[in-house]
């Protein structure tokens, strides 16, 4: 077996869970799961697949994963994350089990791609293939930004490469699920844009770059989005992914995944942000006292750590 662990956080993911680290046998059998109370089969499952689980109470995606990171029981240069309802295909699992051990020692990161599916559809267009992440670095050199959404892995140090085959995320729960899932990531988003504007924390921020590296370009991307005026940018976005981007060649499905993801899921962003300035106004510390009433979340706890992007 190679020489990598694999970080994943679960809650509840009987049915994706054993797909996941099945496909991770190929190169390692070192399985390190943080779950957050699981009230089904997930912990039961990944133990019998010989995977490590700890329990750890959940405050956020990056401080989930962050934890992982500094409590990981294997002892490997390489780290891999991982989320519980995707997994990896077997051209990707050679490629590590091949490629790993022989990168050249100012290597830190490697970039996979990453092939969505929806209602067992792959998502092949609308912008959403390929999409570069960096999900294994060396051990010691990457931490998950502690941002509320749209979290990376990012390097303190070293180059990275890319590797050509793909993770694919593949989420088998109902529509019902995925709605209810991204009411909820629409507060993080909130969160997010508004963080662009008030810089809550008062923390360093990556440094927006259209011409840097991924995580920047993002950045830099995002930032414009923000910028734009609330109600219009759904629109605009939707419209990009759907005919600019040539989202309306992936059919039904399709069609259901970038009005969903595009248009529906970004315009309820706007309107809880609108809620946000016609409830409390534009003031910062107004807003932050909002979401520690309404949502129990304190904005200005990120403490999100400066860390050079290379």
């Amino acid at each position: 077996m190679n020489d990598i662990s694999v970080i994943i956080l679960t809650y509840n993911e009987e049915k994706h869970i054993e797909r996941c680290i099945r496909s991770l046998m190929p190169f390692t059998d070192k399985v390190f799961i943080v779950d957050s109370g699981s009230t089904d089969r997930t912990v039961s499952i990944a133990e019998s697949l010989g995977a490590k689980v700890v329990y750890n109470a959940w405050i956020t995606y990056a401080v989930q994963f962050n934890f992982g990171i500094e409590n990981i029981p294997f002892d490997t240069k390489w780290l891999m994350r991982m989320d519980a309802d995707e997994y990896v295909t077997p051209e990707l699992a050679n490629e590590i089990k091949t490629n790993i051990a022989s990168l050249d020692s100012s290597i830190s990161g490697v970039y996979v791609k990453r092939r969505v599916m929806f209602m067992n559809q792959w998502i092949r267009r609308g912008g959403y293939y390929p999409t570069w992440l960096l999900r294994v670095w060396r051990k010691g050199q990457g931490i998950c930004e502690e941002l509320w959404m749209d979290e990376h892995i990012k390097l303190s140090e070293g180059q990275t490469v890319q590797f050509q085959n793909d993770i694919v995320d593949h989420n088998l729960n109902n529509l019902t699920w995925w709605t209810q899932k991204h009411n909820n990531y629409a507060i993080r988003e909130v969160i997010d844009l508004l963080d662009i504007k008030y810089n809550f924390g008062d923390a360093e921020r990556v440094i927006p770059k259209l011409f840097g590296t991924q995580d920047q370009r993002k950045r830099f991307l995002k930032h414009k989005y923000a910028s734009l005026p609330l109600f219009t940018r759904p629109f605009a976005y939707f419209l990009y992914r759907y005919f600019v981007k040539l989202g309306f060649l992936d059919g039904t499905k399709g069609l259901m995944w970038h009005f969903l993801q595009g248009l529906w899921y970004r315009f309820l962003v706007d309107a809880k942000i609108y809620e946000v300035y016609y409830r409390v106004g534009h003031d910062k510390q107004a807003i932050i006292d909002f979401f520690k009433n309404e949502y129990g979340k304190d904005l200005t706890a990120a403490q999100n750590r400066p860390v050079e992007v290379r």
